[in-house]
């Protein structure tokens, strides 16, 4: 159990182009994701689509709008209804992204990264403190990607997301193509960055693609995951054993065929480095 959390295998993300699939019982996944504010809804198709996905497989929530590290306050609205909804689908786990998204009321639609400071990481801890109390549970904390870093940052990336897990007693989410977007971006090792994150809060990890803009890579989440984010998921695997992992394919969405060769492909990636340990653990 990483993180605290139970094992589920491999998933994807739960997207509506891939329901007759999903709904028709031909899906070969071990469980989904499902963006968390697409169904923060009181009701209609959307709850109906996420109930019958539910009786399929586990589910997990996954938020992008929760804002975690802006100085706006938090959304009680927002808490409330997330609160509702995991009440009623009973996910495996609820997860965000470290990051801000929104200042004076309004948001970006984007997962902005933070200034790496004690200041920044005392107002995260606090926030994700009060998130927890509402939620009544631990949630899962994903780095993101980023193109820009702080002249004020005092620590790296890796060390301020390990801080927050430990002193918020959260768990993490390990996006492996986001360490290696933004270490490429910003020069750094990303298996430094993997060898260096807590590796008993890690409750989940995401696989993506994302493209080459020439002066630097883009987290589109449009593409097949590449060879070097094969090689940095199975380095992390060897580290952390089982983790329960999904794939991210959120535009330019592909069939089902192709996105489940990616799924098959995580599956072989952790089977090879674990060996005769993936079946017996």
């Amino acid at each position: 159990m990483a993180g605290g959390l139970p094992y589920l295998g491999h998933g994807v993300g739960l997207r509506t182009a891939h329901f007759p699939e999903i709904f028709a019982g031909t899906a070969k996944v071990d469980w989904f994701e499902a963006i968390s504010e697409n169904f923060m809804i009181r009701g209609g198709r959307p709850l109906r689509a996420l109930a019958r996905a539910r009786e399929i497989a586990p589910v997990a929530l996954h938020g992008v709008s929760l804002s975690i590290g802006s100085t706006d306050p938090l959304c009680v609205r927002y808490l409330d209804d997330l609160a509702r909804l995991a009440a009623w689908i009973e996910p495996a786990w609820i997860s965000d992204h470290l990051c801000w998204g929104s200042v004076g009321g309004r948001y970006a639609h984007d997962l902005l990264p933070l200034p790496y400071t004690e200041e920044a990481l005392a107002h995260v801890v606090e926030r994700i403190d009060r998130v927890q109390a509402v939620l009544r549970r631990r949630i899962l904390i994903e780095n993101v990607s980023s193109y820009l870093t702080y002249v004020d940052s005092a620590m790296p990336e890796w060390e301020f997301l390990g801080e927050v897990a430990r002193r918020s007693d959260c768990g993490i989410l390990l996006d492996v193509n986001n360490v290696y977007v933004s270490a490429v971006n910003h020069g750094f090792d990303p298996l430094r960055y993997l060898a260096s994150v807590p590796g008993d809060r890690i409750g989940q990890i995401h696989l993506a693609g994302h493209s080459d803009q020439g002066t630097h890579l883009l987290d589109t989440h449009d593409a097949p995951v590449c060879p070097e984010v094969w090689s940095l998921y199975r380095a992390s695997v060897e580290r952390l054993g089982r983790v329960s992992t999904s794939i991210e394919w959120d535009a330019h969405i592909p069939p089902w065929s192709v996105l489940i060769a990616e799924v098959e492909r995580a599956r072989a990636v952790e089977h090879e480095a674990l060996g005769s340990d993936a079946a017996t653990a």
